[in-house]
């Protein structure tokens, strides 16, 4: 099973490099879901310093935030803007398309795939050993589509792919590859392997139990503010954008009784949403320490919209 830490199998690397999710908090994984939960939609500007002050509530050094700051413009997720001493920054265009797709990904996951057609998706490849970053390559995009090894060169997905999957997976492993729809034969127990078995499914029951523990405590969420809903509204989104890498909408049908999905969906629904106008209310108002100007563009999103896409008519200037 894919680590559900690395923030690439999360946001595929598409035109951007967001940064490769570390264990622990990574300074610039905070940053990116600090600017995305609050400018995505319209891609604000935030002051260096201010950025710096909201990642020091979440433990990040002065010196660390920074070099978070500079790491991440340099692969193209913010942007710069200098005005004499002070500098601010924001999303890139390509970086905020990226977290947009991924946002919608990640709050449609749990929704009613449908009727399942008991057909699967098998994507047979076969690279060189020696192709370590080719090969590092295809597997994180496979699991990104949702697909998990049922053996070292046999992928497996419960889900059709899509004509942009297959040209991706295409320019991945060009004549190295072979993709089938198929309905399962059953052999026996004890003579083959099931396709759902390419899931640890016990392990993802064990998600869902231990993100449903930490956070039911938290409903309702109204009486967090400040710092803490800021803070606390991170780690939420921070620990459910895992589950869909975990669990790619396996059909409910071939799942034990009583699958927690729709429950922890709910749950960070309700957290998410719950703490928005109170981290919305403390980001402005650490920011506004920083800058004279109006932040009405700095707004936190819910989980609605992210579904809806987080388009935005008023596209900001430089």
């Amino acid at each position: 099973m894919t680590s559900p830490y690395d923030i690439e199998e999360i946001f595929p690397d598409d035109a951007v490099r967001l940064p490769r999710r570390q264990s622990g908090n990574s300074p610039q994984g905070l940053a990116v879901t600090l600017m995305a939960d609050y400018t995505l939609r319209t891609r604000a500007w935030l002051p260096s310093a201010a950025i710096v002050a909201l990642l020091a509530e979440a433990g990040v050094s002065s010196a660390g935030a920074r070099t978070a700051i500079s790491r991440l413009a340099r692969r193209g997720v913010l942007e710069g803007s200098r005005q004499g001493r002070n500098s601010s920054y924001r999303l890139t265009k390509a970086a905020a398309s990226v977290l947009a797709a991924g946002g919608r990904a990640i709050v449609s996951w749990a929704a009613d795939p449908g009727t399942w057609d008991e057909c699967w998706t098998l994507v047979a490849f076969s690279l060189p050993q020696d192709e370590v970053t080719r090969r590092r390559g295809l597997r994180s995009h496979l699991r990104w589509l949702g697909c998990a090894p049922l053996y070292d060169g046999l992928w497996v997905s419960p889900h059709d792919l899509t004509d942009k999957a297959k040209a991706q997976l295409a320019d991945l492993a060009p004549g190295a590859m072979t993709v089938f729809r198929a309905r399962h034969v059953e052999l026996g127990a004890s003579v083959g392997r099931d396709p759902l078995d390419a899931w640890d499914t016990a392990a993802i029951a064990g998600q869902y139990e231990s993100f449903i523990r930490r956070w039911s405590p938290l409903r309702p969420a109204a009486r967090i503010t400040g710092a803490d809903a800021v803070r606390t509204r991170t780690e939420v989104m921070d620990t459910y954008r895992r589950l869909p890498i975990l669990d790619p909408q396996l059909p409910t049908r071939l799942l034990p009784p009583g699958w927690l999905r729709d429950p922890a969906r709910d749950l960070f629904t309700t957290v998410y949403d719950g703490l928005a106008a109170p981290a919305q209310d403390h980001v402005r108002a650490v920011a506004a320490r920083f800058t004279a100007e109006p932040l009405t563009d700095v707004r936190a999103h819910t989980a609605a919209d992210l579904l809806g896409g987080l388009v935005d008519p008023r596209e900001p200037t430089c």
